[in-house]
């Protein structure tokens, strides 16, 4: 690992304080997480406050160390200014789908980095498409374009039923506008990561058509 830069220490700061506040302070806590009702009447702030509350520690945990295990690879691939871009744009892309996803639903709420952290983490599966992946739960090593087109069929699946309450649409819209964000600052991994592209571009428009056709 590099280490905590100072704008990943600033970005997980303001992630743990926000959220912090929140835990203790519901008037903050609703005057900033993601409505669909409030987006409507104009408060386009809450695109990306949202982004830096959580619904508890876990949540708050588990995003920031998700975070910063996958942080280097893309500083390492595109420098710290592009991955406060790509971060950034994930974050927004996450939720603004995610808002037009739920338009019809008034009393949709949401909070969470997941949509900017999915963009992160597709990121560097695109930048490093050699990578592997290891999991508590799944111990054997698993190539990234696996994981990148496994997860992102899951999300489709999540986003169709609607029976949870993670914010499924942002981490799409984020993983999605990870992988574009990262293809117009570096246009030679088209080449580098062309097989996790074709294996992308082909299987999940298709696993998507048949997902939302039932």
């Amino acid at each position: 690992m590099i280490g905590l830069s100072p704008v990943l220490s600033l970005i997980i700061l303001t992630n743990i304080i926000f959220s912090y506040i929140g835990f203790k302070d519901k008037l903050f806590f609703n005057r900033y997480k993601f409505n669909v009702l409030k987006l409507d009447n104009g408060d386009i702030m809450r695109m990306i406050s949202s982004g830096f509350l959580h619904v508890d520690y876990n949540h708050l945990i588990i995003n920031m160390l998700t975070l910063y295990f996958f942080a280097d690879y893309v500083v390492f691939g595109v420098g710290w200014f592009n991955f406060l871009i790509i971060y950034l744009l994930s974050l927004l892309i996450g939720n603004y789908l995610s808002y037009k996803f739920h338009k019809n639903q008034k009393d949709y709420t949401a909070v969470g980095a997941s949509g900017a952290v999915s963009g992160i983490v597709y990121s560097s599966i695109l930048i490093f498409p050699e990578m592997k992946l290891v999991f508590i739960f799944f111990p054997i090593p698993m190539p990234g374009y696996l994981f990148a087109v496994g997860y992102l069929i899951y999300t489709i699946y999540a986003m169709k039923k609607q029976n949870d309450n993670v914010g499924h649409t942002a981490h799409f819209g984020g993983s999605i506008a990870g992988i574009l964000t990262t293809l117009l600052i570096s246009p030679e991994l088209f080449v580098k990561s062309a097989l996790t592209l074709i294996i992308l571009i082909t299987t999940i428009p298709i696993f998507a058509y048949f997902i939302f056709k039932k």
